[in-house]
């Protein structure tokens, strides 16, 4: 199957990943090469983990690596496209301009899915003279390592188009599950309030960075605290995604915490900016709490 991935970022290289592991062709699509690039290094070095444990060979990773083609020219991109994921920054603007060139250029027959972890698919699907052929295709971080997508049928989602993208998900050896269309839908909704909890427990002085991670973790065997996976998610992701649950829900419980706010306004965006509630040093896996947050 012919697949174009929009994004070459942290969910779009691993999007293409596992799609080209899966013997798709993939061409994956970003507005700057350096950033596509980066994202084909990305790919190259997470497949060569795989290579030291075992669970791939040398020589699938170089029928995966050739499966991968990039562009910085949209339109060309997905001119053959059976499926399109867009894996864009989580902004609702932006998401709707890119589904409207897609609609413009992508041929009919090819489904539309977007990867947003909170953005309406109606309102995304809206914008498209398709809606029967948008989807929610949510893949979790990171992607060749996470099981779960996160199917999400917007109002107009044919079931074949979703039966397609389940059947999809299964071929890769991920585990689909479908949910309806509601701000956040299933994981976010209640991910994030958790977050943003620790946050507002943390922005109170009920308790330190390494404490509340520590409690999350040992009490509740969360694998990593809610701070360190706020951090590892971006803060301005995990911001969107809330402003998006106060805005859809109109309930002041999903208002973001205002220190999460003035983090994001300081550029301390988590591990992709180096430092969030903890400080990130490349090539250092110690975790060290961030300077403001020492005692």
């Amino acid at each position: 199957m012919n697949i174009s991935v929009i994004g070459a970022g942290q969910m779009g290289n691993g999007i293409a990943h596992v799609f080209a592991q899966g013997g798709h062709t993939v061409t994956m699509i970003d507005i700057a090469q350096a950033s596509l690039d980066k994202g084909l290094a990305t790919i190259g070095r997470n497949l060569d983990r795989q290579v030291a444990k075992g669970t791939l060979t040398a020589a699938e990773k170089d029928s995966t690596l050739g499966r991968i083609t990039t562009t910085v020219d949209l339109v060309a991109g997905v001119k053959a496209a059976e499926l399109v994921v867009e894996a864009a920054t989580e902004n609702v603007d932006l998401k709707l301009r890119i589904f409207k060139d897609l609609d413009a250029h992508a041929p009919m027959g090819c489904i539309l899915a977007t990867n947003t972890s909170s953005i309406s698919i109606t309102r995304i699907a809206a914008v498209t003279k398709r809606p029967q052929e948008v989807i929610g295709m949510h893949f979790m971080n990171p992607v060749p390592v996470m099981k779960l997508v996160e199917v999400i049928r917007g109002y107009d989602t044919s079931d074949a188009v979703t039966r397609t993208v389940v059947e999809l998900s299964t071929a890769l050896g991920k585990v689909p599950v479908t949910v309806n269309d509601h701000a956040g839908f299933i994981a976010n909704r209640i991910l994030m309030p958790m977050i943003n909890e620790s946050i507002e427990a943390l922005f109170q002085g009920v308790g330190g960075v390494a404490e509340i991670d520590a409690i999350m973790k040992l009490g509740l065997a969360h694998p990593m605290g809610p701070l360190q996976l706020a951090d590892f998610i971006g803060l301005d992701t995990c911001l969107a995604i809330l402003r998006v649950l106060h805005e859809g829900f109109g309930n002041p419980k999903y208002a973001p915490c205002p220190l999460l706010v003035q983090m994001v306004t300081a550029g301390k965006l988590g591990a992709k900016s180096g430092e969030g509630f903890y400080v990130y040093t490349t090539g250092s896996k110690d975790l060290v709490v961030a300077p403001a947050f020492r005692k």
